[in-house]
Formats: structure tokens, C-alpha cells, sequence
């Protein structure tokens, strides 16, 4: 799930920087945040700051959530495609912000 989960991050952002942030794997675009994850026991936690959240909340409201934060469980498929187009909207986001 956690390589299904980077490799839609490298498809989306390919010029996003990986590293590490708050002991996750963490991606900067345009020197700025763009998301976060972690595996925690029942659940893959996402994190796309509160923005990347509000603009997808209906689509992620069947999903635990906290300010900037979802969690996807584990017992159940990615959501590939929403995930996806949240990063868009963040690399958005973030090279609006940059200009």
C-alpha cells in the first residue's frame, strides 16, 4: 500500500522532493510542504495540510479525519485516484504560493 501510496506521489509531483518530516517520508514541492504519510496499526495516515483536505471534504468525509489529516484504513483499498488529485491540488497550491 505504502509503494501503491509513493508512487502515485512521484506520478503526480515527479519533481517533489522526498525526505523525511516528523519521522514520516514527507514531500516538498516548490519549497513547501506537499504531504506526508505514515502506517500506524489500523490505518495509513495522510497528510496534505488543512487546504488539501477542505477542497476533496466531501469525498473524504467516510474517512476518520483530524485538522489536515485523514486516515485511511488498512483493511481497505487506497483511494488512488482522490489521493491523486488532492497532490494536484497541492503542487497547485504550493507553486501559487512560490510565485
Amino acid at each position: 500500500m505504502l509503494s501503491s501510496l509513493r508512487e502515485v506521489i512521484r506520478e503526480k509531483a515527479p519533481e517533489a522532493e522526498e525526505g523525511i518530516a516528523y519521522s514520516m517520508p514527507s514531500y516538498k514541492a516548490f519549497n513547501k510542504p506537499l504531504v506526508y504519510f505514515a502506517t500506524f496499526k489500523n490505518h495509513i495516515g495522510f497528510y496534505a495540510t488543512p487546504s488539501g483536505h477542505e477542497q476533496f471534504a466531501m469525498e473524504l468525509s467516510r474517512y476518520k479525519q483530524g485538522k489536515g489529516s485523514v486516515q485511511f484504513p488498512l483493511d481497505q483499498p487506497l483511494p488512488l485516484e482522490l489521493i491523486g488529485r488532492i497532490i494536484e491540488s497541492r503542487v497547485l497550491e504550493n507553486a501559487r504560493a512560490g510565485k
